[in-house]
């Protein structure tokens, strides 16, 4: 019989919900930032869980669709408290985001067509336009190994860019793309060989006393009997009070699907969110989606909650038979949830498989395949920030399969080109931090709107 104490006995829920409070607080700059505070503060300060194991629980989120940072908050609050603590964690790592953008969208609702709010904008789109530029730098060092993976980091491009070809289907064809590979030539697709790595300090909490259980099909039944009634039920209540064609509807479906193929962090799919939102659903301005991703590049969270943004604006403006700010507010609740509570299924259901799952050769090529389409798809959404912050008008440009959004040279904005070369040097040659950043940008911008 095991004498190992309970796992709440080891870790107490109460002070892991401290911890994590205080994890949710620090999460800016995206999720290498987000999980190098997370490692920080459970492998080294508290020393809960170990360095290999913490690694182990990312390789399984780095799998998934969605934020990884919070699925690898859910998963290591499930090692340490089991569901209870799965639940707490995740949520805590979104909620302060969550919190600060809703006020940031009602500023921007109520004061942002204002001088002073348009011109501190200006300088935050800079800021922006140089951070997706380091991180279509970053993604592409990690991923385009070989020649065959910058191969198909230019076809996603060409798709999105050029051929305006569905999001989706781009990221399938990465996929199938990548198992063939490895299935015909599985050695270009095999990491560099690297030493072992060290396990960090020593957990004062063994392997063998963290959350388990075994899988099994009653367990996943009940998780998804659970689960899924509880991720899209909203959108059915909002079917049955406002039908299929209110704004709620159409949102809570358009982004509990986009949620499902986020694989390679949220700027792999705000291109394609960026163009229904502006081109098919019209709920904003292609200008204001730069905006928003400024905003949520000021809030603690993962980055995809500019989707709130999205939902917000789209709201306030087609509330149908609701007061504006409440059609906002509530839009802004139901995107949020079916953003994200998904993440809690994939951890709940596939903690348990995690060493079946790493080791399927078929499944990391694949996944492979999508990372290297991932550049490529970062690549297609610099392109449009660039054309709507440097820009004041781009042209619509059509012939056959090919579809392009020229901006209008007679168009270009100085002061945004000025900023932009800034915020490329503090990211590139200073090494500033995203906030530092994206601060002096702003203010930057505020004080050349004030001047011209």
């Amino acid at each position: 019989m095991s004498t190992t104490p309970p796992i709440h006995d080891v870790v107490p829920l109460r002070e892991a919900t401290k911890v994590w409070f205080k994890i949710s607080l620090q999460t800016f700059g995206g999720p290498a930032g987000q999980i190098a505070v997370m490692q920080r503060t459970l492998v080294d300060e508290h020393r809960w869980i170990g360095e290999r194991r913490f690694l182990h629980a990312l390789s399984y989120c780095m799998l998934l669709p969605g934020p990884e940072a919070q699925q690898l908050a859910i998963y290591t609050g499930w090692l340490l408290n089991g569901g209870a603590g799965g639940l707490i964690a995740g949520t805590l790592f979104v909620l302060p985001g969550f919190i600060a953008l809703l006020g940031l969208s009602a500023i921007y609702v109520a004061f942002g067509e204002t001088a002073v709010i348009t011109a501190l904008f200006v300088g935050l789109a800079a800021a922006v336009l140089a951070i997706v530029t380091q991180a279509v730098i970053k993604v592409a060092k990690r991923a385009l190994r070989h020649w065959s993976m910058v191969v198909l980091a230019v076809a996603a491009f060409l798709a999105l860019a050029v051929f305006g070809l569905p999001f989706p289907a781009v990221i399938l064809a990465a996929g199938l793309t990548g198992w063939i590979i490895g299935r015909l030539r599985p050695e270009i697709l095999s990491p560099p060989v690297k030493d072992a790595a060290k396990d960090g300090p020593a957990p004062l909490i063994s392997d063998e006393a963290l959350h388990h259980t075994g899988p099994s099909w009653r367990r996943a039944a009940v998780i998804l009997g659970i689960g899924v009634p509880l991720w899209l039920g909203p959108i059915a209540v909002a079917f049955a009070l406002t039908g299929a064609d209110s704004i709620y509807t159409q949102q809570g479906l358009f982004f509990s699907g986009t949620a499902l193929v986020t694989f390679g962090g949220a700027y792999a799919v705000l291109a394609y969110v960026a163009q229904q939102a502006v081109e098919t659903y019209g709920w904003l301005a292609p200008g204001e989606m730069v905006r928003g991703l400024a905003l949520a590049e000021t809030t603690p969270g993962p980055l995809i909650m500019v989707v709130q943004f999205v939902a917000f604006l789209g709201a306030f403006r087609d509330p149908g038979t609701l007061d504006p700010w409440t059609a906002a507010v509530l839009a802004s609740l139901l995107t949020t949830w079916v953003t994200f509570v998904h993440c809690f299924l994939f951890i709940f259901l596939g903690a348990p498989h995690v060493e079946r799952l790493r080791g399927n050769k078929s499944l990391s090529a694949a996944l492979t395949g999508i990372t290297a389409a991932v550049v490529g798809v970062i690549a297609n959404l610099a392109v449009y920030f660039a054309a709507h912050t440097l820009f004041a008008t781009t042209t619509a440009w059509n012939w056959g399969p090919v579809h392009l959004d020229l901006p209008e040279a007679s168009s270009l904005q100085p002061g945004a080109l000025l900023l932009t070369i800034a915020a490329i040097i503090m990211i590139f040659r200073l090494r500033w931090s995203v906030l530092r950043t994206l601060g002096v940008c702003a203010a930057a911008g505020l004080a050349l709107g004030l001047l011209t």
